[in-house]
């Protein structure tokens, strides 16, 4: 069984490798042995992240790399090929974002800042399709490997506020789906294309949107845990399971999913 779930000596790159989620992924897949590339676009963070990491295992890299930039993927890219001489799969981790992309509770649609929502789309949708670009054609031609890209919840359902994410996130979801297809109907079934989507997890961005300073839930918050059957946020390292299933040869007939990791918040009416 063991062996089933076995990802090691994979190449995995993780864009957004040095953030909260996708740092945690990161360890995890490091501690399970695989061979870990970690990008981000602060040369500080990427530095920070690589210093926790290498205490856990020295098959890890990191370089600060902007996924907007076709040349900085493929200069990254090159750097890894030179190293391990292959790239077996990616995680998309990288996303975020922007106060005008968000409408808050004294704005309405008509406040919506189009610079920030473009900016938002495009590192969140952009900034997805670029890596599949780059690193997916050495994964294509390694013959055998894995896309991850990360969705969430408000791709699936309207959640307030957050317009210009929700949006680029959706467009996460059919992304997937379709590069799945193409792939399995153009390079065969080893070559797969998931997603996951996470539910609420409390991170640096969010913080203060969901708790107060003392601890205790903000309105939004409270409203959060009310339609989670769980009653609880998430924690990082909950995603990693999912993670490895879905790099593995657990998950090797299980291609243009998006898996919900949400303590039941997808699945709940609340009534």
């Amino acid at each position: 069984m063991a062996q089933l779930f076995n990802i090691k000596d994979q190449v995995i790159v993780v864009t957004g490798g040095a953030g909260v989620l996708g740092g945690s992924i990161a360890e995890h897949l490091l501690s399970e042995g695989a061979k870990v590339v970690i990008i981000s676009r602060s040369e500080d963070t990427v530095a920070a992240k690589l210093a926790e990491l290498e205490k856990i295992g020295k098959d890890v890299v990191g370089y600060a790399c902007d996924v907007l930039s076709e040349a900085s993927l493929t200069e990254v890219k090159d750097k890894i090929i030179a190293k391990w001489g292959k790239i077996d799969a990616l995680v998309n981790a990288a996303g975020g974002n922007m106060p005008g992309a968000t409408i808050s509770p004294d704005k309405t649609f008509f406040d919506l800042q189009m610079a920030d929502f473009r900016k938002v789309s495009e590192l969140n949708l952009d900034g997805t399709v670029l890596p599949c670009l780059i690193f997916g054609k050495e994964i294509v031609a390694n013959g055998k490997g894995s896309i991850i890209n990360v969705s969430s919840m408000a791709a699936a359902q309207a959640i307030t506020r957050v317009v210009g994410y929700s949006a680029s996130k959706a467009a996460i979801d059919n992304f997937t789906k379709w590069l799945a297809s193409d792939f399995a109907l153009k390079f065969g079934d080893q070559i797969r294309v998931n997603a996951i989507a996470p539910g609420f997890f409390i991170g640096k961005q969010n913080l203060r949107l969901l708790t107060n300073e003392d601890g205790s839930y903000t309105e939004r918050g409270n409203t959060i845990i009310k339609n989670t059957p769980m009653k609880r946020f998430g924690e990082s390292e909950e995603l990693n399971g999912t993670v490895q299933w879905l790099l593995s040869d657990a998950s090797k007939f299980v291609t243009g999913i998006v898996v919900p990791i949400d303590g039941g918040f997808s699945a709940f009416s609340g009534v």
